[in-house]
């Protein structure tokens, strides 16, 4: 039975030595897309709203607020740069049968927490990866989604084991910091049910804040229910049911995905066919008679309308978790990134009347698909003279059957960042990631200022 006592082990034993040269080159990807995703998210409303109460709440502190020009708490720097990682829903993600998480959530509580501690860049690596892999586990071994609980009920957890290690917590402080997380901040699933609003991006900074506070209370000397998984009305008798994780050194890394497009996880291999077969054909809006998606279980609930309705979309946050619009702003504009959530975009009329004769259809060949690994999505476009054009996907660009190496992901950055460095700025941001564990965790937060 899974234990605060094995977590805190694993935070303890778990060392930068531990990392395959692998997994080091793995973490220092996911820390580049987080950060360009981040850099990105400034200027966003919801980003901004949680700016203005970090200064609201404190004037100041030892952490940086990325692309702020103040400083924070490692609460709220967690808090807020967590926000910037998360909000344009452009994050990695974990694909498991009965749960989707993304482990970047943890790059702002990890990053700030090794800020403030002075760490080297070798710390932060081995913290991200304790991170990375105690998140995975948990979604892979203890879903809560059919629960009612978000899935930023793991984050929390893995959040606080991260900062943790980064805080250099010994092994009782780590059991005391994991049992206080877990035992107090357990989100539910009504987040991203029903009429979405913009609290969808910024749940997970809400963990992240409350992970760093559970270890740095831990770190003060406070205690907490250390038979969180396995004690009466516990974490196991009320959130997940029975289950057991087989920890290694940051090699779950690998199984995460990368966003190609800015989309909820689950439309990746949609929105990519959808593109495909609207470039190989030439398809143009007005000759569109209907589009048909067949998928698996987990898209048809989160964003095909199996929580709530998928096609009255008006904002942001409702359309990046609707099938129906991703597909139809995709088909017209042959892209789906950061200029199809504009609200004039959202909310005009080719692709409102577009996303209504979007039919999504769950298929279980295609859930028991899914839950073998692969992502897979067929799409049918009949058009006015009754031809139908067919694309069938078993994956996209960025799943960990097909990754995205450094190469592309820079392509990434500078897509979503670009414009906002300047070409010195870019390199030394880069060769600095690149080089993180030759560097200081205040030599990245200092680029990010």
């Amino acid at each position: 039975m899974t234990t605060t006592r094995e977590f805190a082990r694993f935070v303890q034993e778990t060392g930068y030595g531990d990392l395959s040269p692998d997994v080091r080159d793995a973490l220092k990807r996911r820390v580049l897309d987080a950060v360009g995703i981040g850099i990105a998210a400034a200027d966003a409303g919801p980003t901004e709203i949680v700016a203005a109460t970090v200064a609201d709440v404190e004037a100041g502190g030892p952490c940086t607020l990325w692309r702020r020009d103040r400083d924070a708490s490692p609460v709220q720097a967690a808090m807020h740069n967590t926000a910037l990682v998360r909000y344009l829903d452009y994050m990695d993600s974990f694909l498991a049968p009965g749960e989707t998480p993304h482990p970047s959530d943890n790059v702002g509580a990890v990053v700030a927490a090794a800020e403030y501690a002075d760490r080297p860049g070798e710390d932060l690596l081995a913290a991200l990866a304790v991170a990375y892999e105690i998140q995975a586990e948990l979604a892979w071994n203890a879903p809560v989604r059919d629960r009612g609980f978000d899935h930023v009920t793991h984050t929390v957890i893995s959040a606080a084991a991260g900062a943790s290690k980064a805080l250099g917590l010994g092994f009782e402080e780590t059991r005391n910091a994991i049992a206080i997380a877990g035992t107090a901040h357990n989100a539910l699933r009504v987040t991203r049910t029903g009429e979405i609003n913009e609290w969808k991006g910024i749940a997970s900074a809400n963990a992240a804040r409350n992970a760093v506070y559970s270890a740095m209370l831990a770190k003060n000397g406070m205690a907490g229910p250390r038979n969180l998984f396995e004690g009466q009305k516990g974490w196991q008798d009320v959130i997940s049911g029975p289950f057991e994780v087989d920890l290694s050194p940051g090699e779950r890394v690998h199984d995460v995905m990368t966003k190609r497009y800015v989309a909820e996880t689950y439309a990746q291999s949609a929105v990519e066919g959808i593109i495909e077969v609207a470039e190989r054909e030439d398809l143009e809006p007005g000759e569109i008679a209907g589009i048909k998606l067949q998928t698996f279980g987990g898209a048809k609930l989160i964003i095909g309308g199996g929580e709530g309705n998928r096609y009255e979309v008006r904002t942001r946050a409702q359309a990046d978790h609707s099938l129906p619009y991703m597909l139809a702003a995709a088909l017209i504009d042959r892209d789906l990134s950061l200029a199809q959530y504009e609200p004039d975009r959202i909310r005009r009329d080719d692709v409102q009347e577009l996303l209504r004769i979007v039919d999504v259809t769950e298929t279980p060949d295609l859930t028991e698909r899914f839950e073998a690994g692969e992502m897979p999505a067929v799409i049918d476009v009949t058009v006015d003279d009754g031809t139908t054009y067919r694309v069938e996907k078993d994956a996209f660009r960025g799943h960990p059957t097909d990754p995205i190496g450094w190469d592309a992901l820079e392509d990434k950055f500078d897509t979503v960042a670009g414009d906002d460095l300047s070409a010195d700025e870019r390199d030394t941001l880069l060769e600095t990631i690149r080089s993180l564990d030759e560097r200081d965790a205040s030599d990245l937060t200092a680029l990010l200022a």
